[in-house]
């Protein structure tokens, strides 16, 4: 199969499908167990704590995949690391499918965050592979099939669990990824590798990135503070479903994220008038929209109990759509950088993401414990109102990047 480092002609549907597909996929791993965790346990023997640790080492091993395996894209051909992390993600679902104890459960789960690292293979790919007209449209289509994986993972794992068990649900995922594995070797072109340096180098050349480049630290700050208020909604939802005046159980709240993956169709919109228009007006445009969304749920508690229902419903849409925007407008300026540096770019980008998920997460559940859930809305508010401050402060007009993106 022919090398390809960058190509002036239309990627073909094909192409983009299986780019789209494979980051879906991928990152779907990661959050197939959330839902199985309350039939997991007793079928294995383990505690509630003992089961609890399992999305969380999936997530740690995610993080670390980022930080240390996402920079090797620059280093390898991406091609052969995807199809790597592939064969490993595969081997460790069934890991996890045949768990005798949660022993080897944890230990599966680690790798699973670790080899499900592939999609933050793949968008890179995309960028490289994508003509710079067209990069954010293509970009963002790839984008729809991870978020979409994000969200609908959730929801596909806890009906196959409920009614064929949830080691059959392991099954079926390595069956997808094995399926995904087979259709890159096919058909995902080879990457030349963009640098030769050593893997300490690599990773010391992250810090390097952050400092030189104000564009990426911009891209990061800002997208980090539009996740808190996205995490901090989605980590405390179900909590407040449960109780008054709703008291729906968590397959309602599995269900919102039908509504999330609503949000998820902003990703190519974003990424055409990204393309034509900027990307700073979007990433304004999708922070706006998110403070509109959070400020609207402050009146949640003036409404009857459906009216409510249906506020929140909408403003899951609107805030989603808006993060959405914003994420591909900013990748459209973190890839647009250094070319040969994309991979490292995208582990430093997505570390601030990763930070701010956390750090929504953490302070959700401490201010709706404290102060209820309009107190979880103001956060998310003011969380955006800080990314749209990180856009507006002023900076030293610098010539044009790669991809036509703003600093």
């Amino acid at each position: 199969m022919s090398s390809i480092q960058s190509t002036h002609e239309r990627l073909p549907g094909s192409l983009i499908l299986l780019l789209a597909a494979s980051a879906g996929f991928g990152v779907a791993a990661l959050y197939y167990s959330q839902p199985m965790l309350g039939v997991l346990g007793p079928d294995i023997g383990a505690s509630a704590r003992s089961v609890g640790f399992v999305p969380t080492l999936t997530q740690l091993g995610y993080a670390l995949g980022i930080l240390l395996l996402a920079p090797l894209g620059d280093r390898f051909d991406r091609r052969r690391i995807i199809l790597v992390k592939a064969s490993v993600l595969v081997l460790a679902l069934l890991g996890a499918a045949f768990s005798p104890s949660v022993g080897p459960l944890l230990a599966a789960s680690l790798v699973i965050g670790l080899a499900a690292t592939m999609a933050q293979d793949v968008v890179p790919a995309a960028a490289t592979l994508a003509p710079e007209a067209h990069r954010g449209k293509i970009v963002g289509t790839v984008m729809t099939g991870l978020l979409l994986g994000i969200l609908l993972s959730r929801v596909l794992s806890g009906f196959v669990a409920e009614h064929f068990g949830w080691r059959t649900m392991f099954m079926v995922a390595a069956a997808s990824i094995a399926f995904i594995g087979v259709a890159a070797a096919r058909g995902l072109p080879h990457l030349r590798p963009t640098t030769q340096l050593g893997y300490g180098a690599l990773l010391g050349s992250l810090a390097d990135l952050w400092k030189r480049h104000s564009a990426l630290r911009r891209a990061a700050f800002a997208q980090a503070l539009l996740s808190v208020g996205f995490s901090a909604f989605w980590s405390t939802l179900a909590v407040m479903l449960h109780g008054a005046p709703f008291h729906l159980g968590s397959a309602a709240a599995g269900a919102f994220g039908l509504a999330g993956a609503a949000g998820a169709l902003a990703a190519p919109l974003a990424g055409r008038l990204a393309d034509r228009r900027g990307p700073e007006l979007v990433i304004r445009m999708g922070a706006v929209l998110v403070v509109v969304s959070f400020a609207a749920m402050l009146f949640a508690p003036l409404m009857a109990p459906a009216a409510r229902l249906g506020l929140i419903v909408a403003s899951a849409i609107g805030f989603d759509f808006g993060l959405q925007a914003a994420l591909i407008a900013h990748q459209t300026v973190v890839y647009g950088i250094d070319p040969g540096a994309r991979s490292r770019l995208n582990a430093v980008f997505f570390s601030g993401v990763f930070i701010g998920m956390a750090t929504g997460s953490a302070l959700g559940a401490l201010v709706l414990a404290q102060w209820g859930w309009s107190a979880v809305a103001l956060l998310g508010a003011v969380s955006g109102l800080g990314a749209l401050a990180v856009r507006m402060w002023p900076v030293a007009v610098k010539p044009a990047v790669a991809c036509g993106s703003a600093a």
